[in-house]
Order: C-alpha cells, then sequence, then structure tokens
C-alpha cells in the first residue's frame, strides 16, 4: 500500500482542534515574561500549573483543573524561589508532586493539598542545591519513581533520588555530565532532553546544535548527530517506533524537522523544511496514536503529522490555525482525556497577550461519539511507577505499566508495588482521575472542595507555623543556601560568555579588571558634576544678559 493511499485511509485525517470558550478557559492569568524556550505550564487531571509574573523573586500559579473562569488576582501562588522560575514539571506518578527550577540555582519539589493551595505556599519539601548557575532543564524519569534531571548554566546535568532523607538534597546520585579540568564544552549545555520509553537511554540537543544519545547511568556518550544541514534545537524520543525527532533549523534559517535512528546518527532518515519563521518548534508525539503534534513559540497554529515505521515515515494531516499566538503549551496525560468526546490529545496554550490559558481539545468526530472507541484508546501507560529509583541505579529496565482508558476497566501492576501507600491513597480517596476511569460532576466537586477545607487549613498551619505573608514580602525559604555559598553569584554572566575563574591569576585579573571598570565609572561621575557646573554657569550668564536688556 502506498503511502498516499495509507494517508486516505488514516482514522485520524479529519482531527479537528476545538478551542475552549473563555468561560471554560483560565483568564486573567500573568504569564511569565521570560524568554527561555520551555513550555511554562504543566497539567495532570487534578491540577493545572502556570508560571507567573511577579516583582521579587519567582513564583508559579496552581489551579484545580475544574475551576475554569477569571482568576482571582489574589489568588495563593506557590513563591519559594529568591529568582524567576523557568519552569515546572507534575510527577508522573503523584498527581499532587510538581518540581520546579529557577534563576536562583535551586530545584524545589513542592507538595500541593489536596484541595489546592490556600494561602501562599513558600516552604518546600525538598530543595535540590548543586548548581552554581540557573537551572533551565528538568525532566522526570519515566518509568521509576523519585528520579529527576536536571540540567543547568553551570554545564552540569544531574540525577537525583528525592527518596533520600532530608528537606535539602546536596549531592546527587549520578552526575551525567560536568566539566572536565575547568573546561566548560558546549554539548554539556542542555537545550532539551528526552528519555526514551523505558528511560534506559537520554536524547539531548546542546549549544553546539547537535543531538545526542546518553546513557543516564553512566554519562556516556553513545551516539553523535554529524549532520552540517540541521541545527538542532528540541529533540524528542518516538516511542514504538524506534526513532528520535529533532527540530531546529537549516543554514538557510528555515524551520526544520528530522528524524533520526537513535543507533545511527551519522545520516538522518528524513528531513523537511517547514517554513521561514523565527520561532522554536516544540514536538509532542502520542505513541499510541503515532500523531506527531508541531507547535511553533509566537506561532498562532499548531500541526498535525502521523509518523510510520516504513518510508516516508512522516505524513502531514492538517493544522489547527489560531490569530492569538502561544507563549507555551502544556499537555493533559492520556489519562486525563474525555473520552466520551473521542478527544485523544489536549493542550493548553499560554496566550500572554491576553493574559489566558487555553484548553486546546484534539477530537476525532465519530457518529457514536459517547460510546467508548476501542480503537481510538489502546492501553497507555499509567499513572504507576515499574521500579523504584534503586532498582533503575541497579541497572534494571522496565516498560512503564500500562492502563486501560475504558471507564471502569482496571489492569493490574506486573510488576511488584513501587508506590508510597500514603500517597497512593491520598491520590484514590479524593476521586477517580479524569473522566477516562470515573466521571466526576462540578457539584461534587465543590461538596469536597468544601469538606475538606478545614482539614487543608489545619494541615497548612500545622506544617507552616509562622505567618506567611503575602506575594509582594513574602520570606525566603530557610533551606535555601546564602548566596555566598555558591561559587559565583546566580544573576552573574552567561557561562559562555565568561566562564568562573578557576586559578588566583585569573581570580586577580578579574579583580583588577573590575577595580579599572569601577575607576571609570568614578571619572564619569566627577566629568558630569564638571558638566553641570558648565551647565549652571551658562544659564546663570543667559539670564544676567537678559536682565541688562
Amino acid at each position: 500500500m502506498s503511502w498516499r493511499l495509507s494517508f486516505r485511509c488514516s482514522k485520524f485525517r479529519h482531527v479537528f482542534g476545538k478551542p475552549s470558550t473563555r468561560e471554560h478557559s483560565y483568564d486573567r492569568v500573568a504569564i511569565t515574561r521570560s524568554v527561555h524556550d520551555n513550555h511554562y505550564c504543566s497539567a495532570n487531571p487534578c491540577f493545572i500549573a502556570v508560571v507567573t509574573e511577579c516583582a521579587g523573586g519567582g513564583s508559579f500559579i496552581v489551579l484545580p483543573i475544574y475551576l475554569t473562569g477569571r482568576v482571582d488576582p489574589l489568588h495563593p501562588r506557590v513563591c519559594g524561589h529568591r529568582g524567576r522560575v523557568l519552569d515546572v514539571k507534575w510527577n508522573p506518578f503523584d498527581d499532587h508532586c510538581i518540581a520546579s527550577c529557577s534563576e536562583d540555582c535551586t530545584v524545589k519539589i513542592w507538595n500541593i493539598p489536596v484541595c489546592g493551595i490556600q494561602q501562599n505556599l513558600t516552604q518546600a519539601r525538598k530543595t535540590l542545591i548543586g548548581h552554581s548557575r540557573r537551572v533551565g532543564l528538568i525532566e522526570w524519569h519515566p518509568t521509576a519513581e523519585n528520579l529527576l534531571l536536571s540540567s543547568a548554566y553551570d554545564y552540569k546535568v544531574l540525577l537525583w533520588d528525592l527518596s533520600q532523607e532530608g528537606a535539602v538534597l546536596r549531592y546527587p546520585v549520578r552526575v551525567v555530565m560536568a566539566p572536565i579540568h575547568h573546561r566548560y564544552p558546549s554539548e554539556a549545555l542542555l537545550l532539551s532532553v528526552s528519555f526514551n520509553r523505558d528511560g534506559s537511554r537520554l536524547a539531548v540537543t546542546s549549544k553546539d546544535r547537535r543531538v545526542r544519545v546518553l546513557d543516564p547511568r553512566t554519562g556516556r556518550i553513545l551516539q553523535v548527530s554529524c549532520s552540517k544541514s540541521h541545527r538542532a534545537s528540541k529533540v524528542l524520543y518516538i516511542g514504538g517506533l524506534k526513532m528520535l525527532l529533532s527540530t531546529g533549523s537549516s543554514p538557510w534559517n528555515h524551520r526544520q524537522i528530522v528524524l533520526w535512528d537513535p543507533d545511527d546518527l551519522s545520516e538522518p532518515l528524513y528531513e523537511e523544511d517547514l517554513d521561514g519563521e523565527a520561532g522554536v518548534l516544540f514536538p509532542f508525539y502520542d505513541p499510541d496514536t503515532h500523531m506527531l503534534y508541531l507547535a511553533g513559540k509566537g506561532d498562532g497554529n499548531i500541526r498535525y503529522y502521523q509518523l510510520s515505521a516504513e518510508k516516508p515515515y512522516i505524513s502531514f494531516l492538517t493544522e489547527f490555525r489560531s490569530l492569538l499566538p502561544q507563549k507555551g503549551l502544556g499537555v493533559m496525560p492520556k489519562r486525563g482525556l474525555d473520552v466520551s468526546i473521542c478527544e485523544v490529545f489536549r493542550f493548553y496554550r499560554l496566550i500572554a497577550v491576553k493574559d489566558l490559558v487555553e484548553p486546546l481539545s484534539m477530537i476525532v468526530p465519530r457518529k457514536k461519539s459517547g460510546a467508548f472507541q476501542e480503537d481510538l484508546y489502546p492501553m497507555t501507560a499509567g499513572n504507576q511507577a515499574a521500579m523504584t529509583a534503586q532498582d533503575w541505579l541497579s541497572g534494571i529496565n522496565r516498560s512503564p505499566v500500562m492502563m486501560s482508558l475504558k471507564p471502569g476497566a482496571g489492569v493490574a501492576n506486573p510488576y511488584p508495588e513501587t508506590l508510597s501507600e500514603k500517597g497512593l491513597a491520598r491520590q484514590l480517596s479524593w476521586f477517580q482521575l479524569g473522566p477516562a476511569v470515573g466521571a466526576v460532576t462540578r457539584t461534587d466537586l465543590l461538596l469536597m472542595e468544601e469538606t475538606f477545607l478545614k482539614e487543608q487549613l489545619a494541615y497548612q498551619d500545622a506544617k507552616y507555623p509562622r505567618e506567611i505573608s503575602d506575594l509582594s514580602v513574602w520570606q525566603p525559604d530557610e533551606t535555601q543556601v546564602p548566596l555566598w555559598a555558591y561559587c559565583c553569584t546566580p544573576h552573574c554572566c552567561e557561562p559562555a560568555e565568561r566562564p568562573p575563574p578557576t586559578t588566583e591569576s585569573e581570580l586577580l585579573q578579574a579583580f583588577y579588571r573590575q577595580q579599572d571598570e569601577i575607576q571609570g565609572l568614578r571619572e564619569q561621575l566627577s566629568q558630569r558634576d564638571v558638566q553641570i557646573a558648565q551647565l549652571e554657569q551658562e544659564i546663570n550668564t543667559r539670564n544676567n544678559m537678559r536682565a541688562n536688556f
């Protein structure tokens, strides 16, 4: 069968995007004005988190997924960082645990109570201190619980085990990449990371615009792309098809998509130029439907493709178009989709020009949309971990624990139980997650919120006995180390411009250079005073001349 006939027979050729109305969106959200190429949004069946703009430090807002409409400007926020928050990611195995990274060189792990945040949250459950520059990327392990990857502008890529005791973790369990002999190679400054399906391989793109495949346990580089016609910015593992996809630009600054064989990056399998826009292309892949979504930063459209293991590997379906540009996008996990309307994917578009977070549902039109369509919803990755962090560190690889999206269906975990009983009971005691496993009405959720309100207030009062002030004058977390504990300040120049001094002579040179700059500024100030005196004398002379006439 030719690829054209295969495209005509595809069940997803009529997929369309349905944006939510303003009443069913999140309005008046002060979206961050940061210029990093991150998503700034993360969602799960219980909550949505959005990085927000604030004065003095960094913050993000966490809203219950059902709390749509106009958001109160004084809504409580998570504001424990001392620098701008750069990204947030929900734990795939705990819907009430979220990680955030910031310009203050730290990564923080937060516990979100069942009913949401009732007052400003400033104290994190854990603080990860291992970087000396701002942390730009974080990524959870797809199959092992309590494993988090972090990458910063100090050329370090660290792997953390959150099951370790203590509120402050200073030593990671693995150093995936780090400077060697005070050298700062460009391949250690990452732009994008992606685990494969079982977490045994890590694909990254670096500042040198190449694609690399690493062993995350040892940090050994297995493959490096050599193509000079593609400068990669984002990379994504294509689960089930044994391929890598990268987005970037050509030598003529045209945006590109490229498919690779992860075992051989010498030559690309497929390469296509899209357009001449300047925004970064964010790729999103659905392994259940083999659909690829491409959304550009600053664009208003989202393209849909269908991938296959045979040539030409990729087929364009259609695209969603909007007049409002998107700054970032969040994605709802498959277990949070509404299967009754044949929803196969859901974005949360951050529209900064309108202070709006707009849900966008990708729907397959069907005549019997109320019935469960088994061909659209195969077994998918669930919210149970396949193993512990110690199992993965010892060399064990396991595929994700699968679940069915059919209402009322349940699949037993084939692996030994690894989730903490407390976290699992907390999730199941609230409500069944998402429409796929049980419908929950808005009235039921409001009753649950009212029931747990007193419990929530008592919980936060017991955990945070001190008075927590408002966002403008929030108190720093005592788990944070002072700025002098770092080898350099968080807001210094970029490492690509000038790495920190490593020897005494370099330190003295930097000191003398700084003294010269200070002396130059003092001379400019003294000259300014002389110029001011001359101007005043000239004004007085003119005034006297006018008085004489």
